[in-house]
């Protein structure tokens, strides 16, 4: 298995909402999902090696279930990782 898919299954997928478009304008920093048990070194390794860009701090935080009702049984949705990605100033991630 190549390095590169290695750090793929870090990365979930990237996370577009109003407070990250807002965050990108401000400071050029990118929110993504991740793996739970990845680190801040691990993450910056893969989004360096995946997008070819200069990271300059990688903050990250563990999003809690919320729980979840569907008819008469509870539940709660699954707990996940987010990480928000600071780049270089002038770099960007091409994102579609």
């Amino acid at each position: 298995m190549s390095d590169l898919s290695a750090h793929y299954r870090i990365i979930k997928r990237p996370l577009y909402t109003e407070k990250g478009s807002y965050q990108l304008e401000k400071s050029n920093t990118y929110a993504f999902e991740v793996l739970m048990e990845a680190s801040k070194v691990q993450v910056r390794k893969a989004i360096e090696a995946i997008f070819e860009v200069k990271v300059v701090k990688v903050n990250s935080m563990n999003v809690p279930g919320k729980p979840r009702r569907v008819g008469a049984s509870y539940g709660h949705t699954s707990p996940w990782k987010k990480v928000l990605v600071t780049l270089k100033e002038g770099e960007t991630i091409q994102m579609v």
